[in-house]
């Protein structure tokens, strides 16, 4: 049955859903057969055991990321060198990296601030050839700071 994730508590690991017939499920993170972490708003197939939802996928996650996808692309494209990209999706040590490797890197004649160049430059694409469901998952679900 199809439905949607109505809410999700970190803390019991365990929410609700709203099945497609117009019913409420309970599930437990133990029913839960994706990668990433439940969230209200997530378009969800699962079978139905009396009052539980049991063997859920995600089939498309919640849209509260989608919207960083071009500012994130777009920080990336300019200044990427800077690791802005990387401090606007959260990973500060990351950006810090950039933004270190980047400032001192002018002092060892610059290569080292080319390269970063190049990664961001590549972070730039794989941001925006991404679709907003993917970029969500793989970035700001899943956490995946490195390519």
């Amino acid at each position: 049955m199809k439905g949607k994730v109505l809410d999700y508590k970190t803390e019991s690991r365990s929410g609700i859903i709203s099945g497609a017939d117009g019913s409420r499920y309970a599930f437990n993170i133990n029913n839960w057969k994706s990668a990433t972490l439940p969230s209200a708003g997530s378009e969800v197939d699962f079978s139905v055991s009396g009052d539980d939802a049991e063997a859920i996928y995600l089939v498309k996650a919640s849209g509260v990321g989608s919207s960083k996808k071009l500012t994130a692309a777009l920080f990336a494209f300019f200044l990427g060198a800077f690791g802005a990209h990387k401090f606007y999706l959260g990973y500060k040590t990351q950006g810090l990296i950039m933004l270190l490797v980047f400032v001192f890197g002018w002092i060892i004649l610059g290569i080292p601030s080319v390269i970063i160049g190049i990664i961001a430059f590549i972070e730039f694409i794989l941001y925006v050839t991404k679709s907003d469901e993917e970029f969500e998952n793989t970035y700001v679900l899943s956490k995946k700071a490195w390519f």
